[in-house]
């Protein structure tokens, strides 16, 4: 893992109204290309931090996908999320000033790195960064509340069906396609995920397919009746 000196000009990157949203000026998006210190590539597997380093950076995914992982009191893994390209990684550091999580590359990628204290002395200054950066952590909560909706009191199928249908939202968000999709990761993460047995996410995967909401091959996933899914989705428990 070693850090590619070229830096990362965030004034012409595609992804920026994703990791910072609409809103800055041209001025404004120049002291973000100075913020940004290098690009870093992962290969499969990397580990972009881990639970208990010192805080310093906040990452934006500029291409490939991650997931972040912390380990229960039996050792075990639980997967707390998926992030793809235009999504910030080590916000979960700011308040100890350590990570609390892994952040584990799924496919080779490559991320922006963003120096925290430098990010705090230009946000004083730029009033247009310190909003932004305020909308981004907003973001980021409403998402969390979201993880917390899909996991209350739904069923199991429920509970893939929904994150089968954000994961092709973000998709679609990103200029991919929100109904063919190659998943990134497997399927024993997506039931810690959505804190289900892997023999329930293959069950639920067998009778959507039997249902003909989804076309599945291994890890490549098509959604034959989006309607159908989410009906299932959004169903009363019970």
């Amino acid at each position: 893992m070693k850090l590619d000196a070229m830096r990362a000009a965030c004034s012409k990157c595609n992804l920026r109204e994703l990791c910072l949203p609409m809103g800055l000026t041209d001025a404004d998006l120049q002291h973000i290309d100075r913020l940004v210190g290098a690009r870093r590539s992962l290969r499969r597997g990397d580990a972009l931090f881990c639970a208990g380093e010192p805080f310093e950076s906040i990452f934006a995914v500029r291409s490939g996908f991650f997931k972040t992982r912390v380990s229960v009191d039996d050792g075990r893994e639980r997967v707390t999320g998926f992030q793809m390209a235009g999504e910030l990684l080590g916000l979960d550091g700011i308040s100890a000033e350590r990570h609390t999580c892994d952040a584990i590359a799924l496919e080779d990628s490559e991320v922006c790195v963003i120096g925290y204290s430098r990010l705090e002395e230009v946000s004083r200054d730029v009033l247009g960064l310190q909003r932004q950066f305020h909308r981004v952590l907003s973001r980021e909560i409403v998402r969390e509340q979201g993880v917390m909706l899909l996991l209350g009191g739904v069923r199991a199928e429920a509970r893939l069906a929904a994150f089968l249908l954000n994961l092709g939202e973000r998709l679609r968000s990103r200029g991919f396609s929100g109904s063919s999709m190659v998943l990134r990761m497997t399927r024993e993460e997506i039931g810690s995920y959505l804190g289900i047995k892997l023999e329930t996410v293959s069950r639920a995967f067998s009778r959507f397919q039997e249902e003909s909401l989804l076309e599945v091959r291994q890890r490549n996933v098509r959604v034959v009746d989006e309607a159908g899914l989410r009906r299932l989705a959004f169903e009363a428990p019970g």
